[in-house]
């Protein structure tokens, strides 16, 4: 992680590099690179209840970049804390299926974590 800002208006500036041979694979099979730069601006920070941010989509190839809006909403319950994440589609349903993909495994490494 390069800056973490947590404030709106605040940026969360980190590089994802694929290291496993599927990522690899993947990448360059849609003509990615292996890193990427990811910029995002928080639009909204409640402490312990709402986490918001646009983030800039500027990996797509022959696509312009533009933001894309996620808001992330916590709730405390009796076993735990229960986690709503809401994204904008992205530029077409591949993609948005990729990001809600993506952003699945990364609640569902989270959650084992957790445990």
């Amino acid at each position: 992680m390069q800056k973490l800002e947590l404030r709106p208006g605040g940026e969360l500036l980190y590089t994802m590099t694929a290291t496993a041979q599927p990522q690899i694979d993947f990448m360059q099979s849609v003509g990615m690179p292996l890193s990427t730069s990811s910029r995002k601006t928080f639009t909204e920070v409640v402490e312990g209840t709402r986490l918001a941010y646009d983030s800039l989509i500027d990996f797509v190839p022959g696509m312009p970049a533009y933001e894309h809006a996620t808001v992330v909403d916590f709730a405390e319950i009796d076993d735990g804390v229960h986690v709503v994440m809401t994204v904008d589609p992205m530029h077409d349903e591949e993609w948005t299926q990729r990001l809600v993909a993506g952003r699945e495994n990364e609640l569902d490494n989270l959650a084992k974590l957790l445990r």
